[in-house]
C-alpha cells in the first residue's frame, strides 16, 4: 500500500513515519508540510492512501482532499474532533485525533487495507457486481423488495432498521422505506465498512448522514436513533468523540 503523509507539524509526521515503518505492507512514498507540493506525487505515483492533517496554513485539509481528482483513500489526522462528521461526509477511511496512539493507527490502516482489498478491477461484461465481492467499492447496491430488485445509491441510504425477519431501509428523497427479507449480516456484506456502522442491535447508520450525536442517540434527518450499550464504545472510538 503506497502512502504519503501531509502535515504542517514535523513531529506529527515523524510519529506517523515511525508507525508506517513498522508495517511491511506499507510503502511510504513521501512526506509533505505543504499539501500543494503533494499533488504531483499523488498523480504520478498512484498513491493508495493519504494521511492528511486538517488545520494547515496553506490550505484546509478537507478543502485539499475535496479538490483532488480520482481521490485516493484518505485518513484525516487532526487535533480537532469537531471535524469528524465533515470528514466522514467525504468518505474518509478514518479520522484520527492527535496525539495518535499506535493501536488507533493500526485500527485505521487495517480498515484501509480491507477497503483496498475490495477495489478489484471489474470485467467489462460484469454490469452488476456479484454479491459480497464488487459491491464494497460500488456506489450502489441491489436489494430484493417484494418481486423486484431495487437499486439503492449508497450515499442516499441513511439508515437501516431491523424488524424481526425484515430490514427497513430508509433512503433520502423517498417517503416510503424499502422492506427487504434480509439479515443484518447479509446487508453488511454488501456495504462498505468505512461508511456504514452497526450502532444498535436494530440499527445500522450511514456515518456521512449523521447530523448530530447526543449522549445515547444519533440524529439523522430529525430521526433519533439509539446507540446500544454494547456498540457505544466502538462508535465513539471510530468518530473520535
Amino acid at each position: 500500500m503506497k502512502c504519503i503523509i501531509i502535515d504542517d507539524e514535523p513531529l506529527a509526521i515523524d510519529l506517523l513515519m515511525e508507525y508506517c515503518q513498522k508495517l511491511d505492507f506499507v510503502e511510504l512514498e513521501g512526506t509533505f508540510t505543504n499539501p500543494l507540493e503533494a499533488i504531483s506525487i499523488i498523480k504520478e505515483k498512484k498513491v493508495d492512501l493519504i494521511f492528511c492533517d486538517i488545520e494547515m496554513p496553506q490550505i484546509n485539509g478537507i478543502d485539499f482532499i475535496s479538490s483532488l481528482d480520482n481521490t485516493p483513500m484518505f485518513i484525516f489526522t487532526t487535533a480537532y474532533s469537531q471535524y469528524a462528521v465533515e470528514g466522514f461526509n467525504l468518505n474518509a477511511i478514518d479520522y484520527l485525533v492527535k496525539p495518535i496512539p499506535y493501536n488507533r493507527f493500526i485500527k485505521a490502516i487495517s480498515r484501509a487495507k480491507e477497503v483496498m482489498g475490495y477495489k478489484r478491477p471489474v470485467e467489462p461484461q460484469n454490469v452488476f457486481p456479484s454479491h459480497g465481492e464488487g459491491t464494497k467499492s460500488s456506489e450502489y447496491i441491489f436489494v430484493k423488495a417484494e418481486y423486484e430488485s431495487v437499486k439503492i445509491n449508497l450515499n442516499d441510504l441513511q439508515y437501516i432498521q431491523g424488524l424481526k425477519d425484515y430490514l427497513k431501509i430508509h433512503v433520502q428523497g423517498t417517503n416510503k422505506a424499502i422492506l427487504t427479507l434480509m439479515s443484518f449480516k447479509e446487508i453488511m456484506e454488501k456495504l462498505p465498512a468505512h461508511q456504514f456502522l452497526r450502532v444498535h442491535k436494530s440499527f445500522v447508520v450511514n456515518i456521512s448522514c449523521i447530523k448530530t450525536v447526543q449522549r445515547n442517540r444519533i440524529v439523522i434527518n430529525d430521526v433519533r436513533i439509539p446507540i446500544g450499550e454494547s456498540y457505544k464504545a466502538n462508535f465513539f472510538d471510530i468518530l473520535n468523540l
